[in-house]
Formats: C-alpha cells, sequence, structure tokens
C-alpha cells in the first residue's frame, strides 16, 4: 500500500466535462494526476463507490461542507476519486452538486487504486473491485498523509480528520 512520502502513481484518470463544446458537452476528459498535482496541494478522498449509502449521505457532503475551511489551511484541490467511470463520476456530480468545489475524478479501470494498493474486492456483493475508502493529502505529488479505514467503516477519511490533520 501507498505509503507516507511515496509519490502518486503517474496514471491517467478521467473527469467528466459539462463545457458545451461544437457539438456537444466535452465528456470524459483525461487528467495526468502527477502534472495537476505538481506545485500544489491537494486532497484526495477515495470511496467504494458513486451513488452509495455513506459516499453519497456522509462523505462527499463532508467535504463540501468543509471546502473553505480546507482551502484556508492551503489545500488548492479537493478530489473525490472512485472506481466509476466518468460519465457515473459526473452524473453523481450533477446530483450532489459540489458547486465547483470537488472535482469528481473517475478511476474507471482503477489503475490509481490498484498502484496505490487501495484496492477492495467487492465481488461478493456484486460490485467488483472498488476503492477502500480513504483520505490522502497530497504535496507537490507526495502523499503526506494517508487515512485508510477498516472495511465498512467511516471513522478516520472524513473531511473534518483530515482538517484537523492538517492544522495539527
Amino acid at each position: 500500500m501507498i505509503q507516507l512520502g511515496d509519490k502518486v502513481p503517474a496514471v491517467t484518470l478521467m473527469e467528466f466535462r459539462e463545457e458545451q463544446g461544437d457539438v456537444c458537452s466535452t465528456g470524459p476528459t483525461p487528467i495526468d494526476i502527477v502534472a495537476l498535482a505538481r506545485g500544489k496541494t491537494i486532497a484526495i478522498f477515495g470511496l467504494p463507490g458513486a451513488f452509495t449509502p455513506t459516499c453519497s449521505s456522509k462523505h462527499l457532503p463532508g467535504y463540501i461542507e468543509k471546502f473553505e475551511e480546507l482551502r484556508a489551511a492551503g489545500v488548492d484541490e479537493i478530489w473525490c476519486l472512485s472506481v466509476n467511470d466518468a460519465f457515473v463520476m459526473g452524473a453523481w456530480g450533477r446530483e450532489q452538486n459540489p458547486g465547483g468545489k470537488i472535482r469528481m475524478v473517475a478511476d474507471g479501470s482503477a489503475d490509481f487504486t490498484r498502484q496505490t494498493g487501495l484496492e477492495l474486492d467487492l465481488s461478493a456483493r456484486g460490485m467488483g473491485l472498488r476503492s477502500k475508502r480513504y483520505s490522502m493529502l497530497v504535496v507537490d505529488g507526495e502523499v503526506r498523509r494517508l487515512n485508510v479505514e477498516a472495511p465498512g467503516k467511516f471513522e478516520v477519511s472524513d473531511a473534518q480528520t483530515l482538517l484537523d490533520q492538517i492544522m495539527g
């Protein structure tokens, strides 16, 4: 599993963009995590799936609620990352309405999730390979904080815990 001091893996993730193009919205857009993390402080929180109960009622809403405090503490961007495709993450973002505060990042092939060792096998529940629930503070591409939840728990990956660690 990724450790404090490790660099984030050089993978391409996807993000659904709503900007109108010549014909239709831009849709899924590749994002280079290493390039985007360069020179920035990013709070990344990973979760098992868009539209799932804890993710929708607590995890994502908590980061939306704490957005201003995290920004004041030096966080440049906040990313919600899940092993879902960009269309699903885009639809979930429209439903949750993060108001441009949270980037809804898709790890559809689980490349980031596998390379960080944060995968969770939910095949027995019909969900396949997913991400563990976690939060991570990345500074200039390096992991500075990492909070990984025990299976079925939501105790250490919430926005307040990460904010307390940053302010610590």
